[in-house]
Parts: structure tokens; C-alpha cells; sequence
């Protein structure tokens, strides 16, 4: 099979496992559709949104989907980072086994991940970057595909611990839900108030979805997309060539070159699914947000000012 008729059925793959997800998600689209590019994408994702928005049951529907091996993690101010990683156990022989911890999975589900200290979440940076977690000097390789699909309350800050910036960097996007619509809230009471069960497919097993992400990999950019992206990324960087007034004036610390990479990788998946074999400057723009969204550190005097991320990153589009 060709490259071509590859990347068409991997577009035909997409439309089941979305169709499939919105038998329980209703609405969603945006949110659905950046998830499902960071998995492709072998990328991680931050869903960051009030209480009862779902964002728990999108990653359950989502592992469900795929017949992956799933485990979520509720994150709590006691968690230690062995509860995550796994411990060493005295056997009856007198020598230490290594006791896998649920990190040992395809899909891990970190609920609430800012209420657990930075000490037990920085067992997760080694993880997300390495594939790899290292305990008592020896290093155990995690399952494949992997994936981190983390939750935030915006809102309640109490007894909660802000992500350092490198946990933050890992994930290739931020995705922000908000309220669903009046009809969609009115399609969800409907749904979620009777006793109708839903039954869900399975649609790809892990070594389809690690084929497909080679194949999103193997995407030819031109280089006139390449450029715009890492030109887009050095423009967020206050006091640069490319630096723009106001990113001088409201930014303390810009995107780094996680940024530029995750932005041509999710151009490029964003791309397939659209039916296109090659992502053009519109993908780019596509993905920009939430990829750029919690790399940008605001100084107080945006804060002071009401200027958003959001708003410097469209300025900057």
C-alpha cells in the first residue's frame, strides 16, 4: 500500500474513532479532534476545565475506543512518586523485585494533576519524554503507544501545586473546554438521564496506532511551512530580533523549541485528517493555540492589564 492510500485510510480510521467517541461525548469537537492529533502525534494532553465537562469520560471513551491498557491515577497531596512508578519489594529470597506502579500502561489518566506535590509530579517528566521510567539505577521501558492525557481545575486553587514549566512543556497541547451550548447541554440530560446503554467499538489496536503514527511522521513539509512555525515560535521570545512590541511588553519567557517541533507534527496530522497529503500554513495556525497557550509566561503587568495568552497568540496568527 502507498503512502497516499496509507494516509486516506488513516483519514477514514479518524472518522470511526470520532464518530464512535461521539456516541458519549456530545459537542466537544475541538476538544475531541486536539486530543485525538496529540495521540497521533505521539504527544501528550493537558484538558484543563471546570468540573462535570466531561474531560474524565472523553479519556475512558477514548481507551475504550482503542482496547488499549488504561489506568487513571487520581492525584492527591499524599501521592509519593513510587505510588506512580512502582517500588522495590523484599521477596521471600532475600533480593528486591521492582513491582510495576500504573504508570506501566498505554493510556495513563492523571486526574487533578496539580493537587499532587512537585516532587511526585516530576515522576512523570522522565516518562513522558523517555518512554522510560529509571528505579535503583535501572531503567524499565513503558508499554507502547503512551500516552499521558492529564485534568486541571481552573478554578479551585486550594491545596493545589502549579506545574513547573518543564512538566508543562511536555505536553503538546493545552486544551481549555468550556460550557457545552444549550442544545448540546439539553442532548446530554437526555442521554446521560435514561437507562439506554451505549455500547462502544473498538476501532484500532496499538500497532495499528503506532503505524499510524510513523506514517504522520513521514509527512514531507515544505519549507515555507517549516519556516512559518519556527518564525511563529521566535516571535513569543520578549527581547529576540523577531519579537513583536507587545510580546516585548507583556511576555516575561517565550515558547522553546518543543514549541516549533509540535507545531509542524501537529500541522501535519491535522493535515491527514482533513484529506490533505501535505500541511500548509492553515494547519499550522490550526494547532498554534493550544500549543502555544501554556508556553507563554505573562509578566504582572499583562495580568494588571487584562491581556490574555490567547489574545498575544491571535496577534501574533
Amino acid at each position: 500500500m502507498s503512502e497516499v492510500e496509507e494516509l486516506d485510510k488513516f483519514k477514514e480510521s479518524y472518522e470511526i474513532f470520532r464518530k464512535e467517541i461521539a456516541k458519549v461525548i456530545i459537542g466537544q469537537e475541538e476538544v475531541v479532534r486536539n486530543v485525538l492529533i496529540s495521540i497521533f502525534s505521539q504527544g501528550h494532553c493537558l484538558l484543563v476545565g471546570v468540573p462535570g465537562l466531561a474531560k474524565t469520560l472523553l479519556v475512558q471513551t477514548i481507551s475504550q475506543s482503542l482496547g488499549l491498557e488504561f489506568n487513571r491515577i487520581q492525584f492527591t497531596p499524599d501521592l509519593m512518586p513510587s505510588d506512580i512508578v512502582g517500588s522495590e519489594i523484599l521477596n521471600d529470597n532475600r533480593q528486591f523485585n521492582f513491582i510495576k506502579g500504573p504508570l506501566f500502561s498505554n493510556i495513563i489518566l492523571a486526574d487533578e494533576i496539580n493537587r499532587t506535590p512537585p516532587k511526585t509530579q516530576a515522576a512523570l517528566l522522565e516518562a513522558m519524554q523517555e518512554k522510560a521510567v529509571t528505579a535503583s539505577g535501572t531503567t524499565y521501558k513503558l508499554n507502547e503507544p503512551f500516552f499521558v492525557l492529564a485534568t486541571q481545575n481552573p478554578i479551585e486553587q486550594e491545596g493545589t501545586y502549579p506545574l513547573p514549566e518543564a512538566q508543562l512543556d511536555r505536553f503538546m497541547f493545552n486544551v481549555v473546554l468550556d460550557y457545552p451550548s444549550y442544545e448540546e447541554e439539553l442532548e446530554v440530560i437526555k442521554s446521560t438521564t435514561s437507562n439506554k446503554n451505549i455500547v462502544l467499538n473498538k476501532v484500532l489496536d496499538a500497532d495499528q496506532i503506532k503505524r499510524y503514527q510513523q506514517l504522520i511522521r513521514k509527512i514531507p513539509v515544505a519549507d515555507n511551512v517549516m519556516e512559518y512555525a519556527v518564525k511563529l515560535v521566535a516571535k513569543t521570545r520578549p527581547n529576540s530580533k523577531m519579537a513583536t512590541e507587545r510580546v516585548n511588553k507583556f511576555i516575561s519567557w517565550g515558547a522553546g523549541p518543543r514549541a516549533s517541533q509540535f507545531l509542524v507534527i501537529g500541522a501535519k496530522c491535522h493535515a491527514a485528517i482533513n484529506g490533505k497529503y501535505s500541511p500548509d500554513i492553515e494547519d499550522i495556525k490550526a494547532v498554534a493555540e493550544p500549543i502555544l497557550r501554556h508556553r507563554l509566561v505573562k509578566n504582572y503587568q499583562a495580568d494588571s492589564e487584562g491581556i490574555t495568552t490567547e489574545m498575544l497568540i491571535q496577534e501574533l496568527l
